[in-house]
């Protein structure tokens, strides 16, 4: 079963939970991954019969399943595309002459279809990596290789979208914005209206299409910034700190926005974001960069700490407890505790790599530990922010 089969099991799941919401937007992507106009038309008429049936089920569910079997017919012999590297950097260095901050060395590399996070405490090098990756700032020395065709720095440009946090102030509506940006970048006048009102619906923009500026949260300008861009058909996309002016719902709502587009079978692109929603970001990414004094870290490196040395593999775990540092400690001597720190309300504590979580979790219970939270952190770049 190829990726497109497994993508298409996948709907029809969400179709026989009646999950319509992410069902919807998956419809769309299928919708503009056949690059045709005559599907465009039907999913715009399916997206208005939608709105006048919303109460109606068994309709609603025939008509999904109509839709999903002619996209499926349409699809089924398109070739899937390559998953390509699209850009790759070595030995990137960035300075800003004498000043002490200094980003790099950086090893990275972007193929498409895959989301890269980028983490770490403000001022350590996300939004300089971001802006360098897009050629807005140039390297200090090492490369950034670009893996695809482009013509000149325009075309470049083009083809790789850089979203600030904070985006430039536009005028006039957001659907007429949306059409201007379509006929722009080479959408035919018959397809236009058609693929604006696909991607609006896609992001959930439908009820703003005639807001201005000002008239929308900072999460939906964003919103709207990201529609402007995939109109633009990018291989890759930078967007700085996305998550910021979202609550958790709209920001794992956006995440699973980012990796559907980006795992299209046919139009795959390649994103690289920054956040400080770690634990979201690490849900979502298929890679992550730490970045700490703009030094990169690997995840499974060691970490060298206050003259302690942490092994990638070992257990780490985060939690809360009202237990005091001592009494918990004692307790832990049980499993060979490597050490246990107080860091900012959590504690973490690090174990050798022969215990494991349910040991962990069985001590905890023997022992009545009252514990208000735990997780693992051990393939998390959470364990790099432990002072």
């Amino acid at each position: 079963m190829n990726e497109f089969e497994k993508q298409y099991q996948e709907l029809q799941n969400f179709l026989k939970f009646e999950d319509f919401s992410i069902l919807t937007k998956r419809i769309i992507d299928l919708t503009l991954d056949t690059e045709d106009v005559n599907q465009y038309k039907k999913t715009n008429e399916f997206l208005i019969w939608l709105d006048q049936n919303e109460t109606n089920i068994e309709a609603k569910k025939e008509k999904y399943q109509a839709i999903l079997t002619d996209l499926h017919e349409k699809l089924i012999h398109k070739p899937l595309a390559e998953k390509l590297v699209l850009v790759s950097t070595s030995g990137l260095v960035k300075n800003y002459g004498s000043a002490s901050f200094g980003l790099g060395p950086i090893e990275m590399e972007l193929h498409q279809g895959e989301i890269l996070g980028l983490v770490g405490e403000n001022g350590n090098g996300k939004t300089t990596l971001l802006r360098t990756l897009c050629g807005e700032l140039y390297a200090t020395s090492g490369k950034v290789n670009y893996n695809f065709k482009y013509d000149d720095n325009y075309d470049l440009r083009t083809k790789l979208v850089y979203i600030p946090q904070r985006t430039d102030t536009w005028y006039g509506s957001m659907f007429e914005n949306l059409q201007f940006t379509a006929s722009s970048y080479g959408y035919k006048p018959e397809e236009n209206e058609l693929i604006v009102e696909l991607i609006i619906a896609r992001l959930g923009l439908r009820k703003f299409r005639n807001h201005s500026w000002k008239s929308l949260s900072s999460g939906y300008k964003m919103r709207f910034e990201l529609a402007r861009m995939l109109l633009r058909k990018p291989k890759i996309l930078l967007i700085d700190e996305p998550l910021a002016n979202l609550d958790i719902l709209a920001q794992q709502t956006v995440l699973e926005d980012f990796r559907a587009i980006a795992k299209s079978p046919f139009r795959p692109i390649g994103i690289v974001l920054s956040s400080q929603q770690l634990y979201e970001v690490e849900k979502t990414s298929d890679q992550v960069i730490f970045l700490k004094h703009g030094k990169q870290k690997n995840l499974h490196e060691k970490v060298v700490a206050e003259n302690e040395v942490q092994v990638a593999n070992n257990l780490v775990i985060e939690f809360e407890s009202s237990w005091s540092q001592s009494d918990l400690g004692e307790r832990f001597t049980k499993l060979n505790m490597i050490s246990l720190q107080f860091n900012g309300g959590t504690f973490i504590v690090n174990f050798p790599d022969s215990v494991s979580i349910y040991d962990f979790m069985q001590l905890a219970i023997e022992d009545k530990i009252p514990l208000q939270y735990f997780r693992n952190i051990s393939n998390s770049t959470r364990r790099f922010f432990v002072s």
